[in-house]
């Protein structure tokens, strides 16, 4: 991981938001974000980095994040990093490593998470097939005694 050079992010991945901005509205990013400035609301990446004079408010969610600066709301990550100088008013989640530094300032709940969780979700477990999705002549209610045991079957 870190003498790879196959996984270092490029220059022109890389998004800045300065100092002189603010965002409202959710961000997605498949490269990295340099926050600087101010944000409200989600934001989604593959790296995030809250500079020392940045905020966010709204929840992060990304593979690596450093937080230098001030962070209002839950933080998810595989790495997770907070920084002398960051303060977190909300509930980390990791799923790697958590590294916080002296003077970090955490106002909420740290929760390391199994990493190789599914990505699938109930509604798509139990989807229905393509013969239930057909209109029926008669409308009768359908009955179903156990969910999990028709997924398992």
């Amino acid at each position: 991981m870190f003498g790879d050079k196959k996984n270092k992010l490029k220059d022109s991945e890389r998004s800045l938001i300065s100092e002189t901005m603010s965002i409202e509205g959710t961000i997605n990013s498949s490269g990295a974000i340099d926050v600087a400035g101010l944000l409200k609301g989600p934001v989604y990446s593959k790296e995030i980095i809250v500079r020392e004079t940045g905020s966010i408010t709204g929840s992060i969610e990304a593979d690596h994040i450093e937080i230098h600066g001030h962070m209002d709301g839950k933080v998810s990550g595989d790495d997770v990093i907070v920084g002398s100088t960051g303060t977190v008013k909300g509930d980390i989640e990791f799923g790697n490593n958590l590294k916080t530094e002296n003077g970090a300032d955490i106002d909420g709940y740290i929760k390391k998470t199994n990493s190789a969780k599914s990505k699938l979700t109930d509604s798509f477990i139990f989807s229905k097939s393509k013969d239930d999705k057909k209109p029926k002549d008669k409308e009768q209610p359908e009955n179903v005694v156990n969910k999990e045991s028709e997924a398992l079957a």
